[in-house]
C-alpha cells in the first residue's frame, strides 16, 4: 500500500494583511494546526495531574496558553467534529442524537462553509488526516459483496469501494485527505486518499463492529501511518512557502485500546496509558517536524479531545491507581455532566501567545473557527450562514489575563440528545440524570419520580455537580431557558440575522417540556 503524501500543486498564497502589536510582530498567514484525540479526558495529560507521561503535551503547554474551562460542543464524536469544522451547534445538524454509523449518509452539506474552505478560499493549502466520521456517501451495490477469504461478517459489505464516495473531505474545503472512514471500531476497516480508498477490502476484521477490511489494514499502526502523513504534509508546506492548515483527528486513545508494539508497556498502567502515551508521541512527531522545517514561529497549533474519557478506559482501575482521566468532574464520554465534554484544550503560537499562560475563561471548540477569521483579519468575510456559534478566542490568546468573557454562554449536547445551558458559574442541565452512560442513566432517570426535571449547579461552589439547587433559584432557571429558547429559535448566538436550523431539535423529555413548554416551539421550520 502506498502511503507517502504526494506532491500536489498547492494553492496560490492570499495576500492577507493582519496588523501585530509593534511588539509581537507575526506574519500575514500563519500557519494552523488542530490536532483532536478521541475520547481522552481531562485528567489524561501530566500537566493536569495525569499519571500517564506525555512530554510533548507538556511542551505545549510550557510553550502555550492552557484553557482549564474548555469544552466540546458534544460529549461524543461525530457531533463535535461537526462543530469543530462548521463552527455551528451539532444539534443544529441533521443528527439530533448519538453518532453516525457507517454507511450512513454524510450530516455535511456541500453548500456550508467549513473553516477548511474559508482558508482554502484564503490561498490555504489543506489536508485532513485521521479519523473522519462526519459520512462520506458510499456509493452502494445492489447486493452486498462477499470476502474473497474467510467468513463474510459485519456491516458495510454492500459499498461499492470501486468508487469514491460522493461527499469526502475534498468536497468540503481539503486540498488533500489521508482518513479512516469513521471510530476504530467501526467498519469499513480501510485509508482513503483523496477521497479514493486505497485498496479493496477483501478480508473481515474488527473489534467488536465486524465488516469488510483491506488485508494489510491494521488498527495499532494507524498512529503510525498518520504521524507519517502529517509531518510530509508539514514538510510540502513549509517547502512551498505557502500557508497551510492541517486537520489531524486521530483515533485514539479510542476502542479498540492498541498502542503499537513500541509503546506496550511503556506507561506502567495498563494499554489505555500506552494508548495516551503514543497519542502523546504523534504530538511530539507534528511539532518534532515543524522545528525542522523552521516554520514552528509562524504556526498556530491547537490541541483538544473530542470529548471525556470513555467507560472502556476502565476509568475506576486507573483511579486505584491515583490516575483520574476526567480529573475531578463528575460523569465521562456521552454525559451532560463535566467530564463527558471538559476537555484539554492547549494553543501555541509563538510571539502571540504568552509561553506557560493559563485561562480561566470558556472556551469551545466551536471556537476555532472564528478564531481563524479574526487572526486573517477576515472577520467581515464570514457570511451570515457560517460560522454561527463560533467566538474568536483572539482576546483572550493575545492578552494574558484577559477577564471579559468571550462568548455569552455555551450549550451542550449529551449522546441522547439531552441538553445544557452554561453561563457564568450557573450550569442548567435540561435532564434528570446523565443523559448519556454514567448514572443516573436516563432510562431509569427519567422513571425516577425523586428527581426533579432539571438539573441546576453552581459550578464555582460545587464544581463536582452534586448540589441541584434548581428548586432554591428558579429565576435562574428560567433566564437560562430563556436563553436556549432565543438560542435555538434564531439558528445562531454569534451576532447576525436569524438562519435556519437543519429540523428542529425534538430531543427534550417530556417533563422537561411540560414544565417548560416554550422549548417545544423554537427553531420549527
Amino acid at each position: 500500500m502506498k502511503l507517502l503524501w504526494p506532491i500536489g500543486a498547492l494553492l496560490l498564497a492570499a495576500s492577507l494583511a493582519f496588523a501585530a502589536p509593534a511588539e509581537a510582530q507575526a506574519p500575514a498567514t500563519p500557519n494552523f494546526i488542530f490536532i483532536l484525540a478521541d475520547d481522552m479526558g481531562y485528567g489524561d495529560v501530566a500537566h493536569a495531574g495525569g499519571k500517564f507521561p506525555t512530554p510533548h503535551l507538556d511542551r505545549l503547554r510550557a510553550e502555550g496558553m492552557r484553557f482549564t474551562d474548555a469544552h466540546t460542543t458534544s460529549s461524543v464524536c461525530t457531533p463535535t467534529r461537526y462543530s469543530i469544522l462548521t463552527g455551528r451547534y451539532n444539534w443544529r445538524s441533521p443528527l439530533k442524537k448519538s453518532v453516525l454509523f457507517p454507511p450512513k449518509p454524510s450530516i455535511m452539506d456541500p453548500e456550508r462553509l467549513t473553516v477548511a474552505k474559508f482558508l482554502q478560499d484564503h490561498g490555504y493549502t489543506t489536508f485532513a488526516v485521521g479519523k473522519w466520521h462526519l459520512g462520506l456517501n458510499w456509493h452502494m451495490l445492489d447486493e452486498p459483496a462477499k470476502a474473497g477469504s474467510g467468513p463474510t461478517q459485519g456491516s458495510c459489505w454492500d459499498i461499492d469501494f470501486s468508487k469514491p464516495p460522493k461527499l469526502g473531505p475534498l468536497k468540503l474545503g481539503f486540498t488533500h485527505d489521508f482518513l479512516f472512514p469513521a471510530s476504530l471500531d467501526m467498519a469499513p476497516y480501510l485509508y482513503l486518499r483523496d477521497d479514493v480508498p486505497v485498496g479493496k477490502p477483501t478480508v473481515t476484521k474488527g473489534w467488536n463492529r465486524k465488516g469488510p477490511a483491506t488485508p494489510d489494514f491494521e488498527a495499532d499502526q494507524c498512529l503510525i501511518d498518520f504521524a507519517r502523513e502529517s509531518r510530509a504534509f508539514i514538510r510540502q508546506g513549509a517547502g512551498a512557502k505557502k500557508p497551510f492548515f492541517l486537520y489531524l483527528p486521530l483515533t485514539s486513545p479510542h476502542t479498540p485500546i492498541v498502542p503499537s508494539k513500541k509503546w506496550l508497556g511503556k506507561s506502567g498502567f495498563g494499554k489505555y496509558g500506552d494508548f495516551v502515551m503514543e497519542t502523546d508521541w504523534v504530538v511530539g512527531e507534528v511539532l518534532a517536524e515543524l522545528d525542522v522545517q523552521g516554520v514552528a514561529d509562524n504556526t498556530f497549533v491547537l490541541f483538544t479531545c473530542d470529548n471525556g474519557c470513555s467507560p472502556q478506559a476502565k476509568i475506576p482501575e486507573l483511579a486505584k491507581k491515583g490516575h483520574k482521566c476526567n480529573g475531578d468532574w463528575r460523569g465521562h464520554k456521552a454525559d451532560i455532566y463535566e467530564g463527558g465534554h471538559r476537555v484539554p484544550f492547549l494553543v501555541r503560537w509563538p510571539g502571540r501567545v504568552k509561553a506557560g499562560s493559563t485561562c480561566d475563561l470558556t472556551a469551545c471548540t466551536a471556537d476555532f473557527f472564528a478564531t481563524v477569521a479574526e487572526i486573517l483579519g477576515k472577520q467581515k468575510a464570514l457570511p451570515n450562514n457560517a460560522a454561527e456559534d463560533s467566538f474568536s478566542l483572539v482576546p483572550a490568546l493575545t492578552t494574558p489575563g484577559h477577564d471579559t468573557p468571550v462568548r455569552p454562554f455555551t450549550i451542550h449536547h449529551s449522546i441522547n440528545g439531552s441538553f445544557a445551558i452554561r453561563k457564568g458559574d450557573w450550569k442548567l442541565c435540561l435532564c434528570p440524570g446523565s443523559g448519556g452512560w454514567s448514572d443516573p442513566r436516563p432510562n431509569k432517570a427519567l422513571k425516577d419520580k425523586s428527581l426533579p426535571a432539571v438539573q441546576l449547579f453552581n459550578l464555582a461552589e460545587d464544581p463536582g455537580e452534586q448540589k441541584n439547587l434548581e428548586a432554591k433559584h428558579p429565576k435562574v432557571v428560567d433566564d437560562l431557558v430563556a436563553t436556549l429558547v432565543t438560542a435555538i429559535a434564531q439558528g445562531r448566538t454569534r451576532p447576525g440575522d436569524p438562519s435556519p436550523n437543519d429540523g428542529r431539535p425534538d430531543t427534550f423529555p417530556g417533563n422537561v417540556l411540560r414544565r417548560f413548554p416554550s422549548l417545544e416551539e423554537p427553531g420549527r421550520n
